[in-house]
């Protein structure tokens, strides 16, 4: 993926996401995908933040926007590595946030939603 590639996929992810099209972030992603997300871990508990498969993955993130209406992201910085992005965001309440997704055959394989740890 190249820098433009890169930079362009970080915007229609963040406008996708900005348009609460979950289809539409969906469709960058395999049907094995493996996620984990300190979120999945409230909004479905039994998954213990990790959730297998598009289909679990569609309700997820359909469950999350439900209740989250203010759903919003601003893009800071974008990260390309060799198959690997890394989208740093800032969200509706201005918490910093990272998304590290890993490709195969141009397809998101593997996600991680992070958050930023306050130092203590």
């Amino acid at each position: 993926m190249t820098e433009d590639e890169a930079a362009d996929f970080a915007r229609r992810w963040v406008n996708a996401w900005n348009d609460h099209d979950v289809e539409d972030v969906l469709s960058h992603f395999t049907n094995d995908v493996l996620f984990t997300s300190p979120v999945a871990a409230k909004v479905v508990p039994a998954s213990h933040g990790v959730i297998h498969g598009k289909e679990p993955l569609r309700r997820f993130w359909n469950e999350a926007v439900r209740h989250n209406t203010g759903l919003h992201f601003e893009l800071v910085g974008v990260y390309s590595g060799v198959e690997t992005l890394v989208i740093r965001y800032r969200n509706q309440e201005g918490a910093d946030r990272c998304e590290v997704l890993t490709f195969s055959a141009g397809l998101v394989q593997t996600g991680h939603g992070t958050f930023l740890t306050a130092d203590n």
